[in-house]
């Protein structure tokens, strides 16, 4: 233990005084004597066996192998810091400005709600959610999360995932009635395929993924409307699980060619690489999951 315990003298001092570049201002920063600071450091050089600054009358630098030293120091005091604050975080209520942002439909109809609840239990909270189907900057716009769906493109993100969605192939039964359901994916040709921004769906056959080019007399970028038409018996939709599970649910809309059925997708939260996560945004993180699970 007495070992560890010296491993770690001088550290602090030896930060300080590579960062503001001065024996005496570290010493301000650090509350305590200029000649303290002088012996720890003396210290650390000793015990080390090699130079960490040059020293003049006039200026402190740092050496080659001090900034390597300093590289790797400044990184254990950051996660050490990061340890208190999610140590101190733990009993705080979540309460001040929460940022985020989700896509349109999924977030009027799965997000909001459960945002609205949140709020109802943390009341101390001030949320800003910004519904919108373009990728936004988290960074650049200081949004504190948001919510993606299917695959993720942005490796400097970091990534929860909170649920997985279902894509379903699915037609009124007076269309099926009319023009019959479709049993394998090369019979979609001979059918009225309802799009809507891409003019390609996805399936899985004998384990490898599959995009089919569809072709309908009907392009919409809304799925509600996509819906509509197929419930009119104009042709046969592909969407997501939120837009056509009651429907399915009550006999309004069946499900065609489910042996083909891509594998789901994943509803992702994603917040800023290395961006310390406070209360409310881990439990809000933990309230999401739970709700959309």
């Amino acid at each position: 233990m007495e070992t560890q315990l010296v491993i770690w003298e001088g550290v602090s001092e030896f930060v300080a005084v590579a960062e503001a570049e001065s024996f005496t201002a570290a010493a301000s920063r650090l509350g305590i004597s200029t000649a303290q600071v002088s012996r720890q450091i003396g210290a650390l050089e000793a015990r080390l066996g090699v130079k960490l600054f040059y020293r003049t009358t006039r200026k402190v630098s740092i050496t080659d192998t001090g900034q390597i030293y300093y590289n790797h120091c400044r990184q254990v005091l950051d996660g050490l810091a990061e340890a208190e604050r999610a140590v101190t975080d733990l009993n705080q209520t979540p309460k001040g400005r929460l940022n985020m942002t989700a896509p349109v439909t999924y977030g009027e109809s799965r997000i909001a709600p459960l945002i609205n609840d949140f709020v109802a239990l943390y009341p101390e909270l001030d949320v800003t959610l910004t519904l919108t189907n373009q990728i936004v900057d988290l960074v650049a716009e200081s949004y504190d999360l948001a919510i993606r769906l299917g695959e993720l493109n942005d490796s400097t993100m970091m990534a929860k995932r909170l649920a997985s969605r279902t894509h379903y192939t699915c037609a009124s039964p007076a269309y099926l009635l009319g023009e019959g359901a479709p049993y394998t994916l090369s019979e979609l040709d001979h059918h009225n395929c309802l799009q809507g921004t891409l003019d390609t769906w996805r399936f899985q056959e004998n384990g490898k993924a599959r995009h089919i080019r569809v072709k309908g007399n009907i392009r919409c970028n809304s799925g509600w409307s996509l819906v509509d038409a197929a419930l009119k018996g104009i042709g046969i939709i592909q969407l997501p699980d939120y837009y056509v599970h009651a429907d399915i649910a009550a006999g309004r809309l069946v499900p065609v060619l489910e042996n083909y059925c891509a594998p789901n997708d994943g509803i992702w939260a994603i917040y800023p690489h290395n961006r310390h996560l406070s209360p409310k945004v881990r439990l809000l993180l933990d309230y999401l999951s739970e709700g959309l699970g």
